[in-house]
């Protein structure tokens, strides 16, 4: 079977059905989220959410597209319009690889807070992830990674780094001045 890319199968979701998720990092201005509203108001939904789905609880939670979900539920005209549905496009990932999706979409748009980003850092390296994998599949540098290290100060987060011996001073003989 071939590979079919999740966006071929987008679909109609109840927007309560719809939940965001704990770890986004990214924020939007007000002036961007007007600027949102006004494309989805013009334009339509053009990009579904990307959602992963929970079956045990039978909802969806947001990886990519909190934004968009956001204009559905702050404007009644935008809700009404599309009869309170989000179009959704579900893909199904572990939690580590969510996190990582999300953040390959918010850095190929723009920035995000580099708080949350750092607590994305400590989530996945509580999950087992390596540097390696961190860099790998968000697309970051080793020194990146060790910035937003230092931000959380968890000594955790630095059990891959080998640190060198600590420079010991020579003692200088005494002098008479």
């Amino acid at each position: 079977m071939s590979y079919k890319s999740p966006v071929y199968g987008v679909i109609a979701v109840p927007i309560e059905k719809v939940v965001p998720n704990t770890y986004n990092p990214n924020a939007v201005a007000p002036p961007e989220m007007d600027l949102l509203y006004d494309s989805i108001r013009e334009d339509g939904y053009t990009m579904p959410v990307v959602c992963y789905y929970v079956k045990q609880k039978d909802i969806y939670v947001i990886v990519d597209g909190f934004h968009r979900y956001r204009v559905m539920l702050e404007h009644r005209d935008i809700y009404e319009r599309e009869g309170g549905m989000l179009p959704v496009s579900v893909i199904d990932k572990p939690i580590d690889h969510r996190m990582a999706s999300t953040i390959r979409h918010n850095r190929a748009r723009g920035s995000h807070s580099v708080d949350l980003m750092s607590n994305i850092i400590k989530e996945l390296h509580e999950l087992g992830r390596t540097d390696e994998w961190i860099s790998h599949h968000l697309g970051m540098d080793k020194d990146e990674i060790l910035r937003l290290k230092q931000i959380t100060g968890l000594a955790a987060l630095f059990r891959e780094v080998q640190f060198g011996e600590a420079w010991i001073p020579e003692e200088e003989p005494d002098s008479d001045l």
